[in-house]
């Protein structure tokens, strides 16, 4: 990554001192699934919130590569809260690329006095979401899944399709809004505290200002950059919780791990064998690293041409994503399920809850499979074709 500014290392330091609160409690948390409330208010409290918010509406202004090693950082100590500080930076800027000037200097005030975190009812892949068109404005009936985020939010970023048309639409609408229940059932094997469940919609009513429908009627390759976004927030999740896996299994093994029978070492340290697997272990998160890093930076150069962005420039963002997520996602399977090799028979006792780093990341690289960003970056190499522009691409 390019240079980090002053106020740039706060924000660092700021989720560094975050990430070690949440890793104190993140096993138990894990186990209890639910709504982190305490460790969402810590980040609403940090100001980290508004960091890719502008300045001129109150936010900070700050660069993409700087919320995703925030990402990264968070979720180390928790991937869960990673998750959620990611989404929120995501929905946040979905009014950037899909909406309108006015839009923007309607919902970024708002969220920079609230301190708020916003989360979602967008799952594009199903058309669960309907709207009913009204003199000025929808009224919204049906169900959205994995609405990460929705519990404990401000406002909810959502998709839903006009009844009549079909015409997809997104929309903006504060989360305690008459008519909305979110139902805070998420129950998978990972992520637990995501709060990725069901939000069911009854005759809620949405304002015409509050749809989101620029990038329908003036769609350009900036509005589209929404997929990249979602995966390189993922890619750092992947990668936080790689190094999360590793910090944990290094003080375990210091401390706990005996050495085998045979090794001929009186410390586990200091057996040839493990310190040869904590080489692999690390080299495999920093090269992960490296390519999340290159992305970065691409996406700050793409995010600083907004509108001015070129088709090529979105699909080099998105060969380059693609790439570091597949990476990121492999590696930090592997690395997730081979702490146990270096720490020994006793770390897999269910107190230490050291399970949760690989079913966290097995939970997310199914999100959108590995084979077809392959795909996408096959096409590339060998064709110089780009992914045509999609939900996941």
């Amino acid at each position: 990554m390019t240079a980090t500014t002053v106020k740039e290392e706060i924000y660092l330091d700021q989720a560094k001192k975050l990430s070690v609160f949440f890793a104190k409690d993140a096993a138990q948390r894990d186990k209890e699934g639910g709504t982190p409330k305490q460790q969402k208010d810590a980040i609403r409290q940090s100001g980290l919130l508004n960091l890719l918010i502008p300045q001129k509406y109150g936010g900070e202004g700050g660069r993409w590569s700087t919320a995703l090693a925030i990402v990264r950082e968070l979720a180390k100590g928790d991937a869960a809260l990673g998750h959620l500080y990611g989404y929120h930076s995501l929905f946040v800027s979905d009014i950037r690329i899909k909406g309108t000037e006015e839009q923007q200097a309607y919902f970024y005030p708002l969220s920079v006095q609230q301190q708020a975190f916003w989360g979602n009812a967008s799952n594009p892949l199903v058309e669960s979401l309907k709207g009913d068109k009204q003199l000025q404005g929808y009224l919204l009936n049906g169900t959205k899944a994995f609405g990460s985020g929705s519990p404990d939010s401000q406002y909810l970023w959502l998709s839903f399709n006009d009844r009549e048309t079909g015409q997809y639409l997104n929309g903006v609408v504060p989360t305690d809004r008459t008519g909305i229940t979110v139902k805070d059932d998420w129950n998978a094997m990972g992520q637990r505290q995501t709060g990725s469940g069901n939000v069911d919609f009854k005759n809620v009513r949405i304002e015409e200002h509050e749809v989101i429908r620029d990038f329908v009627e003036n769609p350009t390759p900036f509005s589209t950059i929404g997929a990249s976004l979602s995966q390189i927030i993922l890619t750092n999740v992947f990668i936080g919780s790689a190094f999360g896996a590793i910090e944990e299994a290094q003080n375990y093994t210091a401390s706990k791990t005996r050495p085998w029978l045979t090794s001929g070492v009186e410390k586990a340290s200091d057996d040839p064998g493990i310190l040869r697997k904590y080489g692999e272990l690390w080299i495999q998160a920093k090269a992960a690293s490296a390519l999340a890093d290159e992305a970065a930076l691409i996406l700050d150069e793409a995010w600083e041409k907004g509108k001015k962005l070129t088709e090529e420039e979105r699909g080099n963002l998105a060969v380059h994503v693609a790439a570091a997520n597949v990476f990121a996602g492999n590696a930090a399977l592997d690395i997730t399920s081979k702490i146990f090799e270096v720490m020994g028979a006793r770390s897999v006792h269910a107190e230490y809850g050291y399970d949760r780093f690989w079913r966290n990341v097995r939970t997310h690289t199914l999100h959108n499979p590995a084979e077809y960003k392959l795909r996408t970056v096959g096409n590339w190499v060998l064709n110089q074709q780009y992914p045509i522009p999609n939900p996941y691409a």
